[in-house]
C-alpha cells in the first residue's frame, strides 16, 4: 500500500454503530447478506449524532406492496402537490409529467418538454419539485438535461387549475462534461429553500477531481431561496458522486441522501435538522462510502460525515434513496423507517435511528428497474419502476 493511501487508511479508526433488526421474510427464510450491517464512523468521518425523533420507529415487518398504475413510459419520480390529497404526478424520463387521479391516468400530460430534453441513459427529465405555496402561486420547478445533455433547472407557472403551465425562468444551468451522473433530484427543505442534487460530472472515479473542487457544482448538494432577490445557489454539501435521490423527513426536516457507488460501496448518508445549515463532505472521491477509494486527503472546508449505512455489490449495484415513512396506513409497522432500495436487484430495505441505534433490515419484496420513490399528500410511500408500474407500500393482509 502506498503511503499517503496508508496514511488515509490509518484515519479509518472505525466506532461501532451497534446495529439491531431482522428479516421482513417469512419465518424460517434466513435473511439475506448484509441484512442487519452498519457501517461505522471513523475518527475524521464522523458519525451523525442521535436525535430525538416523533415517536420510536416501527420494526418494518408485515408489508406487502400494490400496484396503483400501470402502462406509464420510462417513469423516474412520483411526488405530490401541496393541499392536492387525491393527484399524484408522475415524471416520465422522455420529459413529460403525468397526473394520476384516484389512481387513474389523466390522458394529457400535466407539461411535456420532451422537444426540449435529451433522454436515455442517465439523462432525461428527471424530477419535479412544487412551490411549499403552489395552491397560491402555482408555481413548481423541474430538473433536465437539454438537448446537449447539460443540466436546467427552471420555474413554471400554473395560472389555474388545468390552464398550461408557463416557463418563467431558468434558475441552474450546469454544463455537463459526461452522459452519466446527472444528479436531478429537486426537493423544498425545512428551511423554505429549494436543494437540487448534482453529480460528479460522470466518466469514472471523478477524473477531474469535481467533488472536492469546492469552486465547481458537480458532486454537491445545492440550494437557493427561490423567493429571495439573489438567483445565486449556495453548496449546502459536496463530495458527493451521484445523489441520484434525496429526500427530508416530513415529520423531523432530517436529511437523508442516497448517493450511487463506484464499484464497491452503495451508500446513505444523513444529516439532522439541527446541523442542515453547516457545510458538509460526504468524502467522494477520497472515500467510496467507508473504504479509502483515492490516494489523496479531502479538500478541508465542510464537516467529513461517513454514511450512516452502506451495502456492497454483493447485493446490487445502485442506490436508489427514499423517504422516511409518515404515512398512517402501514404506521405501525413502518413509522419513522427510511425506505430505500436497489435499481439493479431490485432489493428494497428500511433502516431505523432509536436510541443511538441505526438498525436495518431488508424486505421480501423486490422490484427490479427500482427508479424512484415518492410520497403522496399523506405521507403514503410509492415505487417507481421502469415497468411502468407505481406501487404503494401497503400492510400484509
Amino acid at each position: 500500500m502506498p503511503p499517503g493511501r496508508l496514511a488515509a487508511a490509518l484515519v479509518l479508526l472505525l466506532l461501532a454503530v451497534a446495529c439491531s433488526g431482522g428479516s421482513d421474510e417469512p419465518e424460517g427464510v434466513p435473511s439475506e447478506p448484509g441484512a442487519e450491517s452498519s457501517p461505522g464512523a471513523t475518527s475524521s468521518m464522523q458519525a451523525v449524532p442521535e436525535q430525538g425523533g416523533p415517536g420510536e420507529p416501527g420494526p418494518g415487518g408485515s408489508l406487502v406492496l400494490e400496484t396503483v398504475a400501470s402502462g406509464l413510459e420510462s417513469p423516474v419520480y412520483v411526488t405530490a402537490a401541496p393541499e392536492e390529497p387525491d393527484r399524484l404526478y408522475v415524471v416520465e424520463q422522455a420529459g413529460r409529467i403525468r397526473v394520476l387521479e384516484g389512481e387513474k391516468l389523466v390522458e394529457e400530460p400535466f407539461l411535456d418538454i420532451t422537444s426540449q430534453v435529451s433522454s436515455g441513459g442517465e439523462r432525461g427529465l428527471l424530477s419535479v419539485a412544487f412551490h411549499p405555496r403552489y395552491a397560491s402561486n402555482g408555481l413548481f420547478y423541474v430538473d433536465y438535461t437539454d438537448l446537449n445533455g447539460d443540466t436546467r433547472v427552471k420555474e413554471y407557472r400554473v395560472s389555474s387549475p388545468g390552464a398550461e403551465p408557463v416557463e418563467v425562468r431558468e434558475l441552474l444551468y450546469v454544463d455537463q462534461p459526461y452522459a452519466n451522473h446527472n444528479g436531478g433530484q429537486l426537493a423544498f427543505g425545512p428551511d423554505g429553500l429549494l436543494y437540487v442534487g448534482m453529480g460528479d460530472g460522470g466518466s469514472s472515479g471523478d477524473p477531474e477531481n469535481r467533488a472536492q473542487d469546492l469552486s465547481s457544482r458537480l458532486g454537491k448538494l445545492l440550494r437557493l431561496d427561490v423567493d429571495g432577490s439573489s438567483t445565486e445557489w449556495e453548496m449546502a454539501a459536496y463530495g458527493l458522486r451521484n445523489p441520484w435521490r434525496f429526500s427530508f423527513d416530513r415529520e423531523t426536516g432530517d436529511l437523508w441522501i442516497a448517493d450511487v457507488g463506484q464499484s464497491s460501496v452503495e451508500e446513505v448518508d444523513f444529516v439532522p435538522l439541527a446541523d442542515l445549515q453547516r457545510l458538509h463532505n460526504f468524502g467522494w472521491d477520497v472515500y467510496e462510502g467507508s473504504e479509502v477509494f483515492a490516494d489523496k486527503m479531502p479538500t478541508p472546508g465542510g464537516k467529513l460525515v461517513a454514511p450512516i449505512t452502506e451495502y456492497g455489490h454483493d447485493l446490487g449495484c445502485s442506490i436508489t434513496g427514499g423517504y422516511v415513512y409518515r404515512g398512517s396506513a402501514v404506521r405501525t409497522q413502518a413509522w419513522g423507517r427510511y425506505f430505500y432500495g436497489d435499481y439493479c436487484s431490485g432489493r428494497i430495505w428500511s433502516v431505523a435511528r432509536w436510541n443511538g441505534e441505526v438498525s436495518r433490515r431488508s424486505h421480501p419484496f423486490r422490484v427490479p428497474g427500482l427508479t424512484s420513490f415518492g410520497e403522496d399528500a399523506s405521507g403514503e410511500l410509492y415505487l417507481v419502476s421502469t415497468d411502468g408500474v407505481i406501487r404503494r407500500l401497503a400492510p400484509r393482509s
